[in-house]
């Protein structure tokens, strides 16, 4: 099984990183609440290798997933300068795990400066293809945070930036510092706050990853219309809600995540699927929460 691969499934991340635009995110391949070790860590890898296996050629995951567990199964099962040479590992800093499991904004320089190292030496290479700032700071100035991100990637740390959990002003504050490649809000077929952001991204020529792209799956809303399609697929409502973000923008991708192997395959299947101009419009039409 492979995604298919004509121009309109592909996306060039920073102009030169050209993906599947259907991805994978590495998030849950750790413990409970995205803690600690995975409780089969045989099994996370081979979720990664079927990932890969399957035509998945960018990964997102993030220094705080873990912490530190996903970068480093990451790091250990992909051969970055070998046949996985290809695949695209986008991870991020910018948030601290509380012990309770909070995720706590820190976007403190000199910090984000600090995980950059820690996330090179997880992921084993000299260059992150892209690194993402995870969330702004509000005891931090922004420009601050993203200054740093310049300064990794002058430094030859990193190739492209990106953000993450942002608003239309800051990515436009942001690229007045430097280029950015992506950004990475919560969208999906039922939460679509970030439409505007989207929008700026699709002008700019900008990536638009689409965290929690699964979820609203069930909300009452979008559960009828997504299950009535999917029958007409032969399908699931979860593949049906990704081929729509696939085909309702060409800068979106989409990054389902998942620790089950079948779960991983049925998600890529996706990519194949198609949807009539009549399907996307009841599924344009569902009332966003």
């Amino acid at each position: 099984m492979t995604t298919p691969s004509n121009d309109s499934d592909r996306f060039a991340i920073g102009g030169d990183l050209t993906v599947n635009r259907l991805g994978f995110g590495a998030m849950r391949l750790t413990g409970d609440d995205v803690i600690g070790p995975p409780i089969d860590e045989a099994a996370a890898r081979e979720v990664i290798r079927r990932a890969v296996d399957c035509g998945v050629d960018f990964i997102d995951t993030a220094d705080s997933y873990g912490p530190g567990v996903s970068e480093r199964l990451l790091g250990d099962e992909l051969d970055s300068d070998g046949a996985d040479s290809d695949v695209v590992v986008a991870s991020k800093a910018g948030l601290l795990r509380a012990q309770n499991g909070d995720w706590l904004p820190h976007g403190d320089p000199d910090f984000l400066q600090n995980q950059v190292l820690c996330s090179l030496d997880r992921l084993g290479v000299d260059e992150i293809d892209l690194y993402q700032f995870h969330r702004p700071d509000p005891d931090t100035p922004f420009a601050d945070s993203v200054h740093a991100f310049a300064e990794m990637k002058d430094a030859g740390q990193i190739r492209h930036v990106g953000l993450s959990n942002v608003t239309v002003e800051q990515l436009e504050d942001a690229q007045e510092i430097v280029d950015i490649a992506t950004v990475q809000n919560r969208y999906n077929v039922a939460n679509r706050e970030q439409e505007a952001v989207l929008e700026a991204c699709e002008a700019a020529d900008v990536g638009f990853i689409p965290w929690g792209p699964l979820y609203g799956v069930d909300d009452d809303d979008a559960r009828e219309v997504l299950t009535d399609i999917a029958d007409a697929h032969d399908a699931s409502p979860q593949q049906i809600a990704l081929t729509w973000l696939l085909e309702h923008s060409d800068v979106m991708l989409p990054i389902p995540g998942t620790s089950s192997v079948e779960h991983l395959e049925a998600n890529v299947a996706a990519a194949g699927l198609s949807l009539s101009d009549d399907e996307m419009a009841r599924l344009d039409a569902i009332d966003p929460q």
